[in-house]
């Protein structure tokens, strides 16, 4: 569940080459997601299992039943979005990934990115790579070390973050690139809109 800001690129690429080879890099978005909750910002964290390898490729990092997470994230995602305008309409698409047992970590996000795509009604060319990628080869703007927690978006000079409506607004002010669920829940078909205004 991406922020705002990665499907901005989605929304706005003519080719999309999503890295499968990287060494796989703790306190990402690739297992972690930011949501808008009642007491300010959320972190919902997907747990994973320890490679027996010191630098384990990403695409081989797979997902833990630890800790039931997926019963604490659907509650989470209830709690914080039950009231927005378009929680109802979508929550039978997104519950089944609380529901089904995914062994990989990309083949979750994948399945999750899908699914996202298919309601905003995005078609993104997404090629997969099969070995590390070099951007300067493939003439591509590299967002690897870009789109990040830890790394402000607003150092993404062909990002601007929208406002839009959310559910807390009135209590803790409008949160910016939060997880695309928080556009999607809160604006519905609006979200493309907010997506276009977003690509510099």
């Amino acid at each position: 569940m991406a922020p705002v800001q990665y499907y901005a690129k989605l929304y706005a690429a003519p080719q999309i080459f999503e890295e499968r080879y990287d060494h796989y890099v703790k306190q990402t978005y690739r297992n972690r997601c930011l949501i808008a909750g009642p007491n300010g910002v959320q972190a919902l964290t997907l747990p994973i299992e320890h490679a027996d390898v010191l630098k384990p490729i990403t695409r081989d990092i797979r997902l833990s039943d630890h800790g039931n997470w997926r019963h604490l994230h659907w509650n989470a995602l209830q709690s914080a979005y039950d009231k927005s305008p378009y929680f109802e309409y979508y929550a039978d698409d997104f519950r089944p990934f609380y529901e089904k047992r995914y062994d990989y970590l990309v083949d979750f996000n994948e399945a999750l990115r899908e699914t996202v795509c298919e309601l905003l009604g995005l078609q993104p060319k997404i090629e997969l790579t099969s070995a590390y990628a070099d951007a300067e080869e493939l003439q591509a703007i590299d967002f690897r070390e870009t789109i990040r927690p830890k790394v402000d978006f607003l150092q993404d000079m062909t990002f601007r973050s929208v406002p839009y409506y959310q559910v807390f607004e009135h209590k803790l002010g409008f949160l910016p690139n939060l997880s695309i669920l928080d556009l999607l829940f809160n604006m519905g078909p609006e979200s493309r809109l907010v997506l276009r205004d977003s690509t510099l």
